[in-house]
This record gives C-alpha cells, sequence and structure tokens, in this order.
C-alpha cells in the first residue's frame, strides 16, 4: 500500500495576507495540494477554520475529497489540521489531541490501520513548533515526538518546525528577521554564526529521521534539501526507523506561486517495505 503524505502551511488561514487583510488564497492552496492527491494532509495555521459554521473546513474537505480529524485546542488560534482520504486509509482509529495546549500552537496524532494486520497503526503526528525560543520548540518536540509513539513504533511526523533541520545547507542569515536570527542561530566565542540544530537533534534521539535528508543521502541530489521558507528548510516531515526502507519519495510543492509564504513538502511511503525487526509495544 502505498501513503502519500503532505504538510503544507496555509498562512493565517489562507484568507490573509502578513497585514492581516482578506486575500482568499485557498484556490491556489487547493490546486497545489490536489496535483499530489494526499492520502494524508497535514494543514498549519488554520486560523479561523474551527469558527463561523466551519465552512473554511467544509470547503477543504469538499475541494480536495478529504475528511478532517477532530481540530485540537490552539493556544494562539492557529490550530494544526489532519486531513485523510478515506477510500484509501479507512477511518481512524485513534485520535488523541489531549495535551495540544501544552504547545503555542497546538497538535494532534491520529491513527490508522493498514491491511497488514502483523503490522502495529501508522500514527500521523501534525505539529507546529513555537517560533519564539529554541529551549520552548524542544520541550515541545519531545512532549509531541514521544505521545506520537502511544499506539506504536510507526509515526510520520510533519509540520511547520521553525527550527533548522539537522544537517544540509545553512539558512540565509541575511534575510532572517531579527527574532528569529535570535532562536534559529547560534554564535560560537569567536562570533561565528551557525543553525541551532537541537530541535532536530532532539527529534533524532527519538527515532524520527528527516525524510528530505534521508533520500539525499541515497541520491546526493540537492534539489531534496531546498528550503521551503523564505531563509530555511523549517517544513519538514521525519518517520520514525521502521518506516525508513519504505520511504520512496520526497518533493517540494512550490506551485502555484503565491498560494502561501511556505512551500509544501510531500513523501510516499510502501507500507510493504516497513521494516519489522524491532517492532514493539506500547506500555
Amino acid at each position: 500500500m502505498h501513503i502519500t503524505v503532505a504538510v503544507q502551511n496555509l498562512q493565517h488561514g489562507g484568507n490573509e495576507d502578513e497585514s492581516g487583510a482578506r486575500v482568499d488564497r485557498w484556490p491556489l492552496l487547493a490546486e497545489r495540494l490536489r496535483q499530489v492527491r494526499p492520502d494524508v494532509l497535514i494543514l498549519n495555521e488554520a486560523r479561523g477554520w474551527d469558527h463561523g459554521g466551519r465552512r473554511r473546513l467544509a470547503a477543504a474537505q469538499k475541494d480536495l475529497g478529504m475528511l478532517a480529524a477532530p481540530i485540537p485546542p490552539s493556544a494562539n488560534n492557529l490550530p494544526t489540521l489532519v486531513l485523510y482520504r478515506p477510500d484509501t486509509m479507512g477511518f481512524w482509529e485513534r485520535c488523541n489531541d489531549g495535551l495540544s495546549t501544552a504547545t503555542v500552537h497546538g497538535f494532534t496524532t491520529v491513527s490508522f490501520t493498514i491491511p497488514d494486520a502483523d503490522l502495529p497503526p501508522v500514527t500521523f503526528a501534525g505539529c507546529h513548533l513555537s517560533p519564539y525560543s529554541a529551549h520552548q520548540a524542544i520541550i515541545e518536540i519531545e512532549l509531541i515526538a514521544t505521545r506520537a509513539y502511544r499506539y506504536g513504533p510507526l509515526v510520520v511526523l510533519g509540520g511547520d518546525l521553525n527550527f533548522p533541520p539537522e544537517a544540509g545547507p545553512d539558512p540565509l542569515y541575511e534575510v532572517m528577521l531579527p527574532f528569529n536570527l535570535a532562536s534559529r542561530t547560534v554564535l560560537d566565542v569567536d562570533g561565528v554564526r551557525s543553525p541551532n540544530r537541537q530541535v532536530a537533534e532532539a527529534l533524532r534521539r527519538r527515532g524520527y529521521l528527516d525524510t528530505a535528508w534521508e533520500l539525499y543521502q541515497r541520491t546526493r541530489d540537492e534539489r531534496l534539501l531546498r528550503r521551503t521558507a523564505n531563509d530555511d528548510r523549517i517544513d519538514r516531515i521525519h518517520i520514525t526507523e521502521p518506516l525508513a526502507p519504505a520511504l520512496l519519495s520526497y518533493d517540494l510543492l512550490d506551485r502555484p506561486d503565491g498560494a502561501s509564504d511556505h512551500h509544501g513538502v510531500v513523501i510516499t511511503i510502501d507500507t510493504d517495505l516497513i521494516g519489522r525487526e524491532g517492532l514493539w509495544t506500547y506500555r
């Protein structure tokens, strides 16, 4: 079974620009996402999608042919959504957002049974880390990455992680806003600046692999390491180690232009190739 997973930051719900002016970018976003027809979709910054009769959410479900898992609570009204395609994924078995408000933006984990009866469920964790402090973001990702293991070791974690990846090209320091420069970078004793990779390293310690970097290691295709925002590759999809053999592809979603201030990313995994050794049961 092939599962295609996409991540897209909507930029203020897809209906505002940076100044707060009303601009409906959803048609562009929908066009971008329909091009890859994801089976599971993680959307960040779904501002207003849980208000006004949830009309925006209803339209998205109709436009994409997908259903939404329950919207997790968000302390700053920028929730992260997980949508799924029922004709390929079936219906979710578990949805857990009980600790969502322990983070700035909120998060959720949604688990699905796959056809192979010998495998545990596959969990999809949608998250959006705090941009304000590396220390806060580390605490958040440690919580989310651990919570996502609740139903077993097969996890796909994605979203706007707001901090540099574990490896790859340096950020474009010269275009970073001052507060991002302060939180996303570090200075050594000689004043030399480097990326603050602690968030990505916390994910690696918990057994999560950066999909773009994993495929780059196989192919040396530098297109896999393209930036998703104007300064760095902060929108990412990580998978747990048993899913590494199942990773088939990764791509950047950057068309049409003007859909968002973030590019999307998309991967495909083949569940027939999931590693069988060392699988464990949560306790």
